[in-house]
């Protein structure tokens, strides 16, 4: 295969397997979430709260992935 090719291909297999964990990872938040608050609807502004923190932090893993992607696919 060529060289641009394989590089292309291994920017897309990064950035996909890169994501993948973030995006499982707000689904259990999620999923979490809506377990305690139905569980104690009291606790409703802490349980929000860090689920918006940790929810920031998945997303930059899934940033950062990105921008490994971006910098592969522009690798010569």
């Amino acid at each position: 295969m060529e060289p641009e090719t394989m590089k292309m291909l291994a920017a897309g297999i990064a950035g996909g397997l890169g994501m993948l964990g973030p995006g499982i990872g707000l689904g259990l938040i999620g999923f979490g979430a809506m377990q305690a608050l139905g569980r104690n609807p009291e606790a409703r502004g802490p349980i929000l709260t860090n689920m918006i923190l940790i929810g920031a932090l998945a997303e930059a893993i899934g940033i950062y992935a990105l921008i490994v992607a971006i910098l592969l696919g522009l690798v010569v």
